[in-house]
């Protein structure tokens, strides 16, 4: 992890364009603005991680052979 100390207005540059700029510190937090290119997405921690358990759960689900379809829904007959 690397540990960078910014002021307000100063700003950190990294690769494929994405800046961050400190706007605002106050002893309730920090707040920032990043500006991204097209297609990059941002998440908050917390969500980052929920998501990635649910993905981790979904990958260790099975499914039972028998119960999987393949093929066009209006094939099937009930």
């Amino acid at each position: 992890m690397l540990i960078i100390q910014r002021r307000v207005g100063e700003r950190i540059v990294m690769s494929n364009g994405i800046e961050l700029t400190v706007t605002e510190v106050t002893r309730r937090g920090v707040r920032l603005a990043l500006s991204l290119p097209d297609g990059v997405m941002v998440f908050r921690g917390e969500i980052h991680d929920a998501i990635a358990a649910a993905n981790a759960d979904a990958a260790r689900t099975t499914v039972d052979a028998n119960d999987a379809r393949v093929g066009d829904p209006s094939d099937r007959s009930t």
